[in-house]
Parts: C-alpha cells; sequence; structure tokens
C-alpha cells in the first residue's frame, strides 16, 4: 500500500486554475481573451499532437523550505480519446497511457504498476484521473476538448503583458487572476498559436506554491505506432492498486 502511495503521489504534477464564478468582461482585456481563445481553438481541432516538456514541481515543506523538481515529458494526444506521457526525472520515471478504456501507470525503473478502468472520453478520463486518482498529464488543463472553458471558468481578470522570447520563439504573454490561483500563459506569436509556457500559483495552499511547464518540439499530425498508446504490463513487474484521493496517507502534498 504505501508503495502505492508514493509512486501515485510523486505522479501529482499538475494544477488546474481553481472553480468558480464567471470574470466581468470589463477585467478581461480583448486581446487577452482572443489569443486564449485562438489558442484554444487550435488546441481542440489538431487531432494529434506531441510536445516535450520540461516542468517544475515545487513544494514547500512543514519547516517553509522550499524545493523545486525538474521533470522531462513527452506528451502525445491522439484525439479523440487517447494519451501517453513519458517522464524521465528524480521525482518521477514513469509512462502513463490513457487508451478510451483504462488509465495505466508503469514505474519504469521498479517495474511497480497499476491499471484501472477509466472513462471512455477524454474529458471525464481527465476529471477522474485528477479528481479521484489524484494523477493528471503536464498542463492537463490544455488537453481538454475546450481548453478556453476550463481555463477561463473562475477567472476574475485577464490581461495581455506583452511579447517575449521564450527560447527561439516570441511569445505572447498573458496574465490570469482567479480566486485559488493566478496563472500565466505564453503563446507563440504567428500562425500557430501553441502554448510556449504555463505557470500557476496555487493562492490557498501553504506557501504558495507554483507549477510551471515549458513546451518545446511540437510535432503536428505525427504518425504514432499502433500500440503507442496501449499499455503492456513489463516482463517481471508487479501489480501495485491507484490509491484514490480520499484515502487518507501520510504524505503531504
Amino acid at each position: 500500500m504505501r508503495e502505492a502511495v508514493v509512486m501515485c503521489a510523486v505522479a501529482a504534477v499538475g494544477c488546474s486554475a481553481a472553480r468558480a464564478g464567471q470574470p466581468s468582461k470589463s477585467r478581461v482585456e480583448p486581446k487577452a481573451d482572443a489569443l486564449l481563445r485562438k489558442m484554444s481553438k487550435q488546441l481542440a481541432s489538431t487531432k494529434s499532437f506531441q510536445v516535450d516538456t520540461d516542468h517544475v514541481i515545487e513544494v514547500v515543506t512543514t519547516d517553509d523550505e522550499r524545493l523545486q523538481f525538474v521533470v522531462r515529458s513527452r506528451v502525445a494526444v491522439l484525439r479523440p480519446n487517447q494519451v501517453r506521457s513519458d517522464r524521465i526525472g528524480r521525482v518521477a520515471d514513469m509512462t502513463f497511457y490513457y487508451d478510451g478504456k483504462q488509465i495505466s501507470l508503469v514505474g519504469k525503473r521498479t517495474g511497480l504498476y497499476a491499471t484501472t478502468p477509466a472513462p471512455e472520453s477524454l474529458d471525464a478520463a481527465l476529471d477522474f484521473a485528477r479528481d479521484e486518482l489524484d494523477l493528471e498529464a503536464p498542463a492537463a488543463d490544455l488537453l481538454y476538448s475546450d481548453p478556453y472553458a476550463g481555463l477561463m471558468e473562475d477567472v476574475e481578470s485577464a490581461t495581455y503583458i506583452g511579447n517575449e522570447p521564450v527560447d527561439d520563439r516570441m511569445c505572447h504573454h498573458l496574465a490570469y487572476r482567479a480566486a485559488e490561483t493566478d496563472w500565466q500563459i505564453w503563446i507563440e506569436d504567428g500562425p500557430r498559436a501553441l502554448p510556449c509556457r504555463y505557470v500557476i500559483r496555487s493562492k490557498q495552499i501553504k506557501g504558495t506554491p507554483t507549477f510551471q511547464v515549458q513546451f518545446s518540439n511540437w510535432k503536428i499530425a505525427p504518425r504514432f505506432a499502433a500500440d503507442h498508446f496501449t499499455f503492456t504490463p513489463p516482463g517481471g513487474g508487479r501489480q501495485i492498486d491507484f490509491v484514490s484521493r480520499q484515502t487518507p496517507t501520510n504524505v503531504e502534498r
């Protein structure tokens, strides 16, 4: 049981915008709104893509020490309902699979794996993974069928900051404020309105930790192997159970 707790805890690296009321139109700058809509439409209409992500998970310890853990992932999406995320790093070295029927997680160093039936739609599966299993793909907010609706659900204000370089791309910098989170997103300037960087600060968690993810090597409409999203138990591996969010644990988030 303890192994399952640890395996699932280190996989929970995402953080969604909290869900409350609707923003006043006067506090949402039109340019910020238009750019976020453009990015969301591009992501939702792209049937398949692959992207590399470098994300930073920040943890505030009980004695107020702030620690950051860097994880690199390669995320693949094949709509309507398949996702794979391969993670490499000190905190997590594992692969997340969703094939439209089940969610599976396998630790590549340990050989431990867990699998469970999941909803057939991608949106419902992402909610299930987040709400019931306490895990998700990096920046899963951007993988939904309508990213704009989810991102804006509790936004109180939105501001266009300016055009800034992220790696080798110029990107529009947008900032949003919400009841429980402040978040920022950088969107590629040009015909490909793809996310360049995404940062969330959790205001309701002790120490207000941040989650950061940077996107690179976007591939639109790649060709995946037939079994790319299919989980096969590793030889010599050992199956464990997922631990639901409601299960008490001694692991601090």
